[in-house]
């Protein structure tokens, strides 16, 4: 039987992502900022961090796989769906869930500066730290944790855990 430890409450989730859509607001006002999640994982994140913004955006979603059905990423990142807004000249922040090894996010960041956008930012729910196998940069984060495989808030397991309101280590 899984034991789920927890990491972050939901309030504490509730307060960084205030604080975060604060400064994203301030250095992308008068901008053309358009917010790509990254699905299944960052739809929670992504919902309330924009509900918080207080600057018009655009939303896209992209559809990526590393991990299927495992708790370590296979090293090869597919890319599900595509990008139907036109993204030229336009400010871009990728919003993902977590940012482990980094391969997703490198990729996905080099397929959309073939977009020709303005500029390409990453922000992200949790910047796990332990596994980075790239120079993946994180502008923007609301938690950082050193290791340990998480669920809840949109993070899962085997597509299981999304639902649960705050963060927890899934020890196996």
């Amino acid at each position: 039987m899984a034991e789920l430890i927890p990491v972050l409450t939901e309030t504490e989730i509730e307060q960084n992502i205030h604080v975060l859509a604060r400064r994203i607001s301030d250095d992308y006002r008068n901008k053309n900022l358009v917010l790509i999640g990254v699905l299944k994982g960052a739809f929670v994140f992504l919902s309330d961090l924009m509900r918080c913004l207080t600057i018009p955006v655009e939303i896209e979603f992209i559809r990526l796989s590393s991990y299927g059905i495992s708790d370590t990423s296979s090293g090869r990142i597919d890319i599900h769906d595509n990008i139907l807004l036109d993204l030229k000249d336009k400010d871009v922040l990728i919003v993902e869930d977590i940012v482990d090894t980094g391969l997703t996010l490198t990729t996905l960041a080099e397929h959309i500066k073939s977009l020709q956008p303005k500029s390409v930012k990453i922000c992200a729910l949790i910047d796990k730290l332990e596994r980075r196998k790239t120079d993946c940069k994180v502008d923007y984060a609301c938690h950082t944790v050193e290791g340990g495989f998480l669920v809840g808030y949109g993070l899962d397991y085997a597509e299981k855990y999304r639902n649960l309101p705050a963060i927890y280590h899934l020890k196996l």
